[in-house]
C-alpha cells in the first residue's frame, strides 16, 4: 500500500540560475545550471521548467541529459531577466544506479538578483542556489 512505498531523497543534486559575462555579445546573461554534487553518476536526467504567476504561465521547456558525471554540471538553458518576475520550476528526474529519484525545485518570484548571489559548488561562479 501507500505506506510500504518508499521515496528517496535527492541530496546534492542542485539547479543554479549564473549571472556570466558572455564574451560574444559583450552583455551579462542569466543561465540556469544543473549541479551533480554527488560521488556518482547521474544517468538520464529529465529537466522539465516552466514559469508562473498568478496570471502568466509560460512554456514548458525539457531538457534531457544522458549522463551527469559525478562532481560536475551541465548548462540547461539561458533565462530571460522577465522569468524573475515569476515562480520558475525546474522539476528534475534521474537515475542513480537502478533507483528513480525526483525533485522540484522553485525559484520564487523575485528571488533571482544580483544582490542575491552566492558562490556556487563546483562552479567558480556566483549565482542563486536552491537546494
Amino acid at each position: 500500500m501507500k505506506k510500504d512505498i518508499e521515496i528517496p531523497k535527492v541530496a546534492d543534486v542542485y539547479i543554479a540560475i549564473v549571472n556570466e559575462y558572455n564574451d560574444i555579445y559583450k552583455t551579462h546573461d542569466w543561465n540556469a545550471y544543473i549541479i551533480n554534487d554527488k560521488n556518482v553518476d547521474l544517468e538520464m536526467v529529465l529537466i522539465v521548467t516552466s514559469g508562473f504567476s498568478e496570471e502568466k504561465i509560460t512554456s514548458t521547456f525539457r531538457k534531457k541529459i544522458d549522463m551527469l558525471p559525478k562532481k560536475s554540471y551541465a548548462k540547461i538553458e539561458l533565462m530571460q531577466e522577465a522569468l524573475f518576475a515569476l515562480n520558475n520550476t525546474f522539476k528534475v528526474s534521474f537515475f542513480e544506479g537502478n533507483t528513480m529519484f525526483d525533485k522540484t525545485y522553485l525559484f520564487r518570484k523575485n528571488t533571482i538578483n544580483l544582490k542575491a548571489l552566492q558562490n556556487i559548488p563546483l562552479m567558480e561562479a556566483r549565482g542563486v542556489l536552491v537546494k
